[in-house]
């Protein structure tokens, strides 16, 4: 193949990637919006003629325990745990204790602390535990599912999918 053709070829993967790309994005964001609505775990994703391809798994992120104000945190830590404080040009919280903490805290559920010698229990300010990511689905196509799909777009059979004219306009090969 000669340069040209390989830059023609490399420009049209390369615009065909950035339509895919920027289509898949808005129908990830209209499937998540369909599930948060309906309430719905998992979806089966089918070719017109019924064959499995892939399913759709509603995925909740499991909350955990962030550091939302830090010097609330400092304050907290300097009072109660002060050998995990180093002292620098800036004044921290050992990383490692923090982990430490948040480990516990996100094992709990709760942005508390209980010391282990005296069993008293400490609200932490400067930590909430939450959701640090959005909500979210996986695709997981089924064994075969990829070689399925292309072949039912191979044959027309996805002309259907409207949004996506520049691969249904595809032909065969």
């Amino acid at each position: 193949m000669d340069m040209q053709e390989l830059a023609l070829e490399e420009a049209a993967l390369k615009s065909l990637v950035d339509a895919i790309g920027d289509r898949l994005k808005a129908v990830k964001a209209e499937m998540q919006e369909a599930l948060d609505t309906t309430g719905a775990s998992r979806v089966e994703a089918k070719l017109p003629d019924g064959t499995k391809v892939a399913t759709i798994s509603r995925t909740d992120p499991k909350p955990t325990a962030v550091v939302t104000d830090a010097d609330k945190f400092l304050t907290w830590v300097r009072e109660h745990s002060p050998a995990n404080i180093t002292s620098r040009l800036v004044t921290e919280v050992r990383p490692a204790y923090t982990a430490a903490l948040l480990a516990e805290m996100t094992a709990a559920g709760v942005a508390m602390w209980a010391d282990r010698e005296t069993g008293e229990v400490f609200d932490v300010p400067g930590v909430e535990v939450k959701a640090t990511r959005g909500r979210a689905h996986s695709v997981r196509p089924v064994d075969g599912g990829r070689e399925a799909i292309a072949e039912a777009w191979r044959k027309g059979e996805l002309a259907h999918l409207t949004t996506l004219p520049q691969i249904t306009t595809g032909g065969d090969q």
